[in-house]
Formats: C-alpha cells, sequence, structure tokens
C-alpha cells in the first residue's frame, strides 16, 4: 500500500514506526527538517520537506498514486486542508486526519466529514485513545490491556502469569480452559517473551511472566481475573506524571465518576500547569522538576496505588515507573513513543507498558485491513492484531468448518459470538451470516487472512 504520512512528531512517528513493519511504501511529510531526519534515520520512507496542506507539496510527491493519506500534525486545521487537497486535486481513495480540539469534535458538526464539506474518512484523536486504554486499566486492575468486541459484549483481557504456584496455575492450558467452560472464558492466546503461543498443545503449561490473553463477557472479568492469582483492588490514589490532553481526559473522566478518591498531577512546565488548573475541579496540580524528591513527596507519591507517567519524554516516564517498583504495592503505567524503549519498559516490576504505536494504530486498522470487520486491536509491535470479523449475507464462507478456512498455521480463531454465547469449541461449528468472529492474526498472515474474509 502506497501511504503518505503527514506530520514526524510522536504521533506520526509511532505510526511509521508500526507501518514500517508491513509491505507499505511509505512518504512522510514535515516542515520540522530535524524531526523529519530523526524519522529518515529510524526507518525505510522517503521523507519531505513542506507542508501537507500545500497543493505543490502533495503534487510533488505524487499524491495521485497514493492510497492512502494519514495527516497527524500538531495543528487540526492543517490536517483537515490537507485531506481536502488530497480530495479534491488528487482522488486519493482513503483521507484519515487527526483532530484534537473538542470544537470540532462536537458530535453537533459531525456533518462536516462527508464528501461535500471536508472529505475525511476517519477523524482519529490519538490521545483520546490512549487516555481511553489506560482508564481500561484503571477500571480494572491488575491487567495489562483490555480488548472490547462485539458491542462491548465480550472483552479480551490481557494478564501477566507471575504466581505459577496456585493449583490453578499448574494445570495444562486446555485443562485451564475446561475450568473456565463454567464461565464462558477461555485463555486465547499466550505471549512468551517475543513468542506468540496458540493453545491448541495438549501439554502447553502457563510460565511466569507469560502475557496471557483470555476471552471473556464483562460481567466476569473480575472471577477470571482471581483464578489466575489476580485480585481486585481497585485504586483508591493516583499520581499522573504531565499535563497535556491524556491526563486532562484522565483527570476529567475520574473527577465524573468518582472512581479514585485522590488524583495528583505533577508538571515542570508552569503554563501548562496553570492552564490544567483552570480546567479540572478536584485534582491537586503540582509544579516543579518531576523527579525531585520534594515535588514526589508533595505529589504523595510513595502512597500512591497507581503512577501513571504520560509525558512526551519515554526516558522520565520509565524512570518514574522504576521508581515506583520500590513499593511492591504500587502500579506504575508508562507512555512509551519509541520502539527503542519497549524492552527497557517490560522488565520493571508491575509497570504496564503503553504503547502510542500501538493504541494509535489500532484506531485506523479497519481502513488498513480490506477485511470486514467491526473492530480490530494491534496487541504489541511486530506481535500481530485480533479482529472482530463480520461475514454479513453475501459471504463466501457461510456454512464452512474452521478447516474449511484454511487458516495459516500461525494464526487462529479465537472465539465466535453467536446468539449471546461465546463458542470456543469449534469440532462441530459451521460459520453463520450474524455470527462475530474473533481471530488472532499473526504479523505474516494478513495478506492471507485478508483474502479470505475480503470485504
Amino acid at each position: 500500500m502506497k501511504i503518505v504520512v503527514g506530520g514526524a512528531s510522536n504521533v506520526g512517528k509511532s505510526i511509521v514506526g508500526y507501518l514500517s513493519m508491513g509491505n507499505n511504501d511509505i512518504v512522510v511529510v514535515d516542515e520540522d527538517a530535524v524531526k523529519l531526519n530523526e524519522v529518515a534515520k529510524e526507518y525505510d520512507i522517503q521523507p519531505v520537506l513542506g507542508s501537507i496542506s500545500h497543493p505543490d507539496v502533495q503534487e510533488s510527491l505524487g499524491m495521485k498514486n497514493m492510497d492512502m493519506l494519514i495527516a497527524v500534525t500538531d495543528s487540526d486545521e492543517v490536517n483537515m486542508v490537507a485531506c481536502q487537497v488530497a480530495y479534491t486535486l488528487f482522488n486519493v481513495p482513503t483521507k484519515i486526519a487527526r483532530v484534537d480540539s473538542k470544537y470540532f469534535l462536537n458530535p453537533l458538526w459531525n456533518a462536516l466529514y462527508n464528501e461535500k464539506s471536508l472529505p475525511i474518512d476517519l477523524v482519529i484523536t490519538p490521545d483520546v485513545e490512549i487516555a481511553k486504554f489506560i482508564l481500561n486499566l484503571l477500571n480494572l486492575p491488575g491487567s495489562m490491556a483490555v480488548y472490547p468486541f462485539v458491542n462491548h459484549e465480550v472483552n479480551i483481557i490481557a494478564l501477566r502469569s507471575k504466581d505459577t504456584d496456585i493449583p490453578f496455575m499448574k494445570m495444562t492450558v486446555p485443562q485451564i480452559n475446561t475450568k473456565l467452560t463454567a464461565l464462558q472464558a477461555s485463555v486465547a492466546l499466550i505471549v512468551r517473551g517475543n513468542r506468540r503461543i496458540l493453545v491448541a498443545d495438549e501439554n502447553l503449561h502457563l510460565q511466569r511472566n507469560d502475557v496471557i490473553y483470555i476471552c471473556c463477557q464483562p460481567n466476569q472479568n473480575i472471577e477470571v481475573m482471581r483464578l489466575f492469582g489476580v485480585d481486585h483492588n481497585p485504586f483508591e490514589k493516583a499520581v499522573l506524571f504531565g499535563a497535556n490532553a491524556i491526563s486532562y481526559y484522565l483527570a476529567s473522566e475520574l473527577e465524573r465518576n468518582n472512581s479514585i478518591v485522590n488524583c495528583s498531577i505533577v508538571e515542570d512546565n508552569p503554563q501548562r500547569a496553570e492552564k490544567l488548573a483552570e480546567t479540572l475541579n478536584r485534582a491537586s496540580i503540582i509544579t516543579g522538576e518531576m523527579l525531585s524528591d520534594v515535588i514526589l513527596e508533595d505529589a504523595g507519591f510513595n502512597s500512591a496505588d497507581i503512577d501513571i507517567a504520560v509525558t512526551d519524554r519515554d526516558k522520565d516516564n520509565l524512570l518514574i515507573s522504576l521508581l515506583a517498583s520500590k513499593n511492591k504495592d504500587t502500579q506504575a503505567i508508562s507512555l512509551i513513543n519509541s520502539r527503542d524503549y519497549n524492552v527497557l519498559g517490560t522488565n520493571i516490576r508491575n509497570n504496564v507498558i503503553v504503547d502510542r504505536a500501538v493504541i494509535t494504530i489500532s484506531g485506523i486498522l479497519n481502513y488498513l485491513r480490506r477485511a470486514r470487520m467491526n473492530e480490530a486491536y494491534a496487541i504489541g509491535r511486530g506481535m500481530g492484531e485480533i479482529w472482530e470479523v463480520r461475514l454479513g449475507g453475501d459471504s463466501s464462507n457461510l456454512g464452512k468448518s474452521v478447516a474449511e478456512l484454511n487458516l495459516p498455521a500461525d494464526s487462529a480463531l479465537l472465539a465466535v459470538w453467536r446468539g449471546g454465547i461465546l463458542i470456543y469449541d469449534f469440532n462441530e461449528y459451521r460459520i453463520a451470516p450474524e455470527d462475530k468472529i474473533l481471530i488472532y492474526v499473526a504479523p505474516n498472515d494478513i495478506r492471507r487472512i485478508e483474502k479470505i474474509f475480503y470485504r
């Protein structure tokens, strides 16, 4: 696929990082030569210096031959104009724009985004999506990720295997799934280090530090987690680091639903801190050097249940999580913008990594993939994706068994939602029109599975 990414800042760079792992020709456009050169050194892309909203720049990079424009500069207006130019002058099939301003996102103005007004096929707000992902973690303490499917009727939750000495964890995975049948739950996938493990092996056992992906209905989340030795202890005190759109959304939601009693936000930029203080009601805003002992004490860092580092600086985010790990009862969440820090973050105890690239790309997978999908999530860089596939009455797959789908060996059907019931046993299963299919797609299998479930 030929893709133009407008913007080489954190959002644009994270998208390029994910797209570069596939068979894509990528052009990156930015007015900042330094940022552009940084991306060009790290990834195999064509850099173009200039504004993505300018017609002459789009013409120079061959926009008429492109399949997709992803405009993610820091300016909403530039992103929207870029999509207009790409559509009107160069007839680009798919236009995606980053829009952060609440004024443009107001549902009252949804009529703006159509071919007659602003021809934007998809509006994305990466910081809001990151904040929502973190909120899901706060609502389910002990989880590493929560992926909602089938209009929030089904979850796939990720847990880290820690206590392998409890009886439940000593069973084989097929035995565990037999025990989970009463809860309509199932271990769907295991990630062990950099390796993905499908669960068909009858002798498969869990190991310490495995990341376990479990499919269940939301009302069973807590019970399922308890079986794996994860107690549900709601967070009461949170400390956030970084006064930005992510922390604003998080703090305002926490104020609205009263889920956390005490929330502090630490920011070293006085202007940012003051702006955030004007918009929040109950959160304590603390200004000063984030890693200063005095500032950390004022924020109640050592007594917090959860520390959330969402600054633009990966090093600071990881250092904060490392400090938090000294308290065995404190959880930490750290935002990572660059792939270089991913491995470091996973080695910090009680730390959950939130990868900007993975969250951002999940929001546009439906437009990148050529299969019929309702939802799709990337589970990590190079770790593959989970799709919710819809069939429809005209699908050539109706009536087929799983074997007849001829899925690649490294990918697998995880579950089927049919009439309010989750199906995991596929021995007698035949595909029906209303089924919602959850499927794990390995990175190298994307094109093959797209052909199986083509739009």
